[in-house]
């Protein structure tokens, strides 16, 4: 299911209207800012992907806008094609209330959208048991490591992740060296397992 398949999706069923949809992060903030209602709406479904960049970088923003403007803060739903735990567990650990993949079809994610905006908590089944079997490990990782977890995710090269974050190379291999022995893996195949 593509963005504009979700957004279809949702107008489909005559239960939501879709305020707006997005294509960067710049633009989902400047949204948010400049939003014409008195309040936000009662849900975000957002995809990891926005762009070039980390959508799940929205989320923070999102909670701090909410609290400088005293609103309440959208019900966050990640619907991504991306399935991995560490992203599943960062977009919970961040604020975000349900991860669906947009490969579970349109029943799942209406499904997500009941229980977020209900206030629950929602990971499809295969998601659910994995998140259980490895608690804790967004938690693990500094905020240096987890962006360099994210490039590895992405296929980057050690000297391709030191080349866009401006580091040495032996400052990037210090960094995975950190993040192997952190999650318990021995290599870039096992990391990209989890």
């Amino acid at each position: 299911m593509t963005n504009k398949g979700v957004a279809t999706c949702l107008e489909g069923t005559r239960r939501f209207l879709v305020c707006a949809q997005v294509t960067s992060l710049a633009d989902a903030k400047h949204w948010i800012g400049e939003c014409p209602w008195k309040s936000l709406p009662g849900l975000v479904v957002m995809d990891i992907i926005l762009g070039n960049e980390n959508g799940l970088d929205f989320i923070p923003f999102l909670e701090g806008f909410c609290r400088e403007n005293n609103l309440t803060k959208p019900a966050v739903l990640v619907c991504s094609m991306l399935e991995e735990l560490f992203r599943i567990q960062c977009a919970i650990n961040l604020g975000a209330l349900g991860y669906v993949s947009k490969s579970d079809g349109e029943a799942e994610l209406l499904a997500a959208i009941d229980a977020v905006l209900q206030g629950r908590v929602y990971l499809a089944g295969r998601h659910s048991d994995n998140v259980a079997r490895n608690p804790g490990l967004f938690e693990k990782l500094s905020r240096r490591e987890r962006r360099i977890f994210d490039l590895i995710q992405r296929n980057r090269t050690n000297q391709e992740i030191a080349d866009e974050l401006c580091l040495d190379i032996r400052t990037v291999q210090n960094h995975v060296s950190n993040i192997y022995f952190k999650t318990r893996t021995r290599n870039r195949q096992e990391l990209m397992r989890l």
